[in-house]
């Protein structure tokens, strides 16, 4: 019976694709789903030459795996894991390698872990961005647990990964459920680009008064320079998507209430968790929530009437102010998130190489940009960096663009367009920036109604003072 080096295990989209990819370079791969219907799409779409088979059960997918068995899973995070879990590993034998490349939470990847020990199985989490298309010709993939089961994975994720300056944007992500930890962080920073790139459009739509075909040419000019990104990519084209129901741009069609899946939601938890200030993620994710509640957002703008907007004078250079706004406000966000998988990696022994982090994000995922190659040099200089605003060159790139960040923040909240994640970036920027915070008047506060303690800027110890009353 022939064996096949790899399996995987859900065969939708991204799983098909993925697996379609590993065939692609060379690398035999049996795959298995319930649904039969996938089962025969696998086998039908596949190309001549590769080594593809499906299977209809369990039990034939595991026989047709060569070992140590090395299977990936590509099904929705959560139960669906477990219940996939529960029914393998009873086939498998000791040293089979079992991968999870869905977004699980990293917390639920630590219990895995332990638990397929105990059955002497390793088990993996590895995170996987770029979607369908990416998963299909190269991917971002973040690997992270058992060193020595990454290493037998090592060759093949390698071959099927995006590729920047002929690099595999695949790295170790470091021990335990570092994998999953890298991906939920970046899918957080997805999250706050996503929001300043469409508080940037808000702003050349309701400010600038410009329209789809002017605000084509504007991310256009974006991404042809040093904002290239593959956000603003698609951002550019969905420009000109017309829609097939009516006459108009399908951008205008669109009801503007947004979805989430999570992982958004999981990043600003878990940096409350540990005590890390990632606002501008949080505001992101309370942007998408607020979204939902569109009937009271009518009611409340019929309450309120907008305040008039006022046009720039110059057009041209409002543009440009825009544009570094949001460059900047963007390289924030991944600050913050960096800064977040810093202590993180303390927190939980992860051992996190930022430096192939911020490596293999260049290619293949969503948050891919030229910004990133700014970010390798400042990690390559000094791996230990705590946050990447405290590097001298990103200063430099800083300083040239903060002028134009408070001057569309202050545009924004003069003219009443809201602007959540420019202002939080800003107002983080300026926290971080600031020696001294006004904290010392919420310590005193702490203290006088909670006997808190505070200490002193001249003297080492822990305080509480009997605060008088004043006599009115």
């Amino acid at each position: 019976m022939e064996r096949y080096s790899y399996g995987m295990v859900g065969l939708g989209v991204m799983g098909r694709n993925l697996l379609y990819n590993i065939a692609d370079n060379g690398f035999s791969i049996a795959g298995f789903d319930l649904d039969q219907e996938k089962v025969k799409e696998l086998e039908n779409g596949a190309a001549p030459e590769m080594k593809v088979k499906g299977t209809g059960s369990l039990e034939d997918f595991v026989a047709a795996l060569e070992t140590p068995r090395k299977i990936i899973l590509m099904v929705p995070a959560g139960k669906p894991v477990d219940a996939v879990l529960g029914n393998i590993t009873p086939l498998l034998n000791e040293g089979d390698i079992v991968i999870d490349a869905g977004n699980s939470y990293f917390e639920d990847t630590n219990r895995r872990v332990a638990d397929l020990a105990s059955q002497k199985l390793h088990f993996m989490g590895m995170g996987v961005s770029g979607g369908e298309k990416g998963a299909r010709r190269g991917p971002s993939i973040m690997p992270g647990g058992d060193l020595e089961a990454f290493k037998l994975l090592k060759p093949m994720l390698e071959a099927i990964a995006a590729k920047v300056d002929n690099e595999a944007c695949t790295a170790y992500m470091g021990k335990g459920s570092a994998g999953n930890y890298v991906k939920m962080v970046h899918n957080g920073i997805e999250y706050a680009i996503m929001q300043l790139i469409s508080e940037a459009y808000d702003l050349l739509k309701r400010g600038a008064g410009l329209n789809n075909d002017q605000l084509y040419q504007v991310f256009r000019d974006w991404n042809n320079g040093e904002m290239n990104s593959f956000l603003i990519e698609i951002t550019r084209d969905i420009f000109t998507q017309k829609d097939t129901f009516t006459e108009n741009y399908l951008v205008d069609q669109i009801l503007d209430k947004a979805g989430a899946k999570g992982t958004g939601k999981w990043t600003s938890e878990q940096a409350m968790e540990i005590g890390v200030s990632i606002p501008t993620i949080d505001i992101a994710v309370t942007s998408r929530i607020l979204s939902a509640y569109k009937e009271e957002r009518v009611q409340a703008s019929k309450i309120y009437s907008e305040t008039e907007i006022t046009k720039p004078e110059n057009t041209e250079l409002f543009i440009q102010e825009v544009g570094d706004a949001l460059f900047l406000s963007t390289l924030i966000s991944y600050a913050q998130g960096l800064s977040l998988l810093v202590k993180a990696s303390e927190e939980y022994g992860f051992e996190i190489p930022l430096k192939d982090v911020v490596k293999i994000w260049r290619g293949g995922c969503i948050i891919r940009s030229v910004l990133l190659e700014k970010f390798y040099s400042a990690y390559t200089q000094n791996p230990n960096l705590s946050n990447i605003l405290l590097d001298q060159n990103i200063s430099e790139l800083v300083k040239s663009k903060i002028k134009a960040l408070r001057k569309t923040a202050g545009y924004a909240a003069t003219n009443g367009i809201s602007s959540l994640g420019i202002q939080t970036a800003l107002g983080y920027f300026d926290a971080y920036t600031t020696e001294s915070l006004p904290v010392n008047l919420i310590q005193a506060q702490r203290d006088y109604f909670g006997a808190h303690t505070y200490q002193r800027i001249d003297r080492e110890g822990v305080f509480h003072t009997s605060w008088q009353t004043a006599n009115n």
